[in-house]
């Protein structure tokens, strides 16, 4: 579905990412882990379009899309929830969940897209009329999840979505990202937790100053000690 080919990503004359590659399969769950500052929400930025690559291509169901504004390729079916939630403070719950459906497909499901949502996070139901900023951390990042659901996306990136969350919200948290899965979205996921990213994962990249390092399946990069003591700090 997502082919990243050997992009090379700079902040003015800072290079972040060398020659990053990776592949997501249609239906699976990608995990993109690795420290702080490794360049994991570049490369999510990039694939979404706020950054451009200064070599390498990015293509999207076979079609080249790193030449693409953002707006566009959000049109194509991709959707970024960032890191922090970025929500819009003082509206509503229900106003945020509105600000998703931004392209005209999206309005055209609006009502649908709503029932899906607050199905699958009831809380948002319960809590449609209060404004964004009157919210629990772990609540904001389940309204944040459900703004990016809105616009119906093909293929989600999240980046960091148990930052900040007490343990049971960061367990449920993953409980959600597995359901939104399988009920037919691509994932794509930046995480610091690299317990819970592996666990979930079809597969990893681990990315450290910049470069892809390791790849294989989750559960087999979490099982390698070597692995976990070199790169993923466990």
């Amino acid at each position: 579905m997502l082919e990243v080919d050997a992009i090379d990503v700079s902040y003015g004359d800072v290079q972040c990412l060398y020659q990053v590659s990776l592949k997501v399969e249609e239906g699976g769950i990608v995990a993109l882990v690795g420290s702080n500052a490794s360049g994991k929400s570049t490369a999510l930025n990039t694939i979404s379009g706020l950054l451009k690559p200064s070599n390498g291509e990015i293509r999207f169901q076979g079609r080249r899309i790193d030449l693409l504004p953002p707006h566009r390729i959000v049109e194509q079916g991709i959707v970024q929830i960032p890191e922090g939630r970025r929500l819009f403070p003082f509206m509503t719950v229900l106003e945020n969940l509105e600000m998703g459906c931004y392209t005209m497909e999206a309005r055209r499901w609006k009502r649908k897209s709503l029932e899906w949502v607050f199905q699958l996070l009831p809380v948002l139901e319960e809590k449609k009329a209060e404004l964004a900023n009157s919210l629990s951390g772990g609540e904001q990042q389940m309204l944040a999840i459900g703004r990016g659901l809105m616009a119906r996306p093909r293929l989600l990136l999240l980046d960091e979505p148990s930052l900040g969350l007490a343990p049971l919200m960061v367990k449920k948290c993953f409980e959600i990202v597995k359901e939104i899965n399988q009920q037919g979205t691509t994932i794509l996921l930046v995480e610091q937790n690299v317990h819970h990213a592996l666990s979930l994962a079809d597969r990893g990249y681990v990315l450290e100053n910049g470069r892809i390092v390791l790849t294989g399946k989750g559960k087999e990069l979490l099982a390698d000690a070597d692995l976990r003591r070199a790169y993923l700090g466990l």
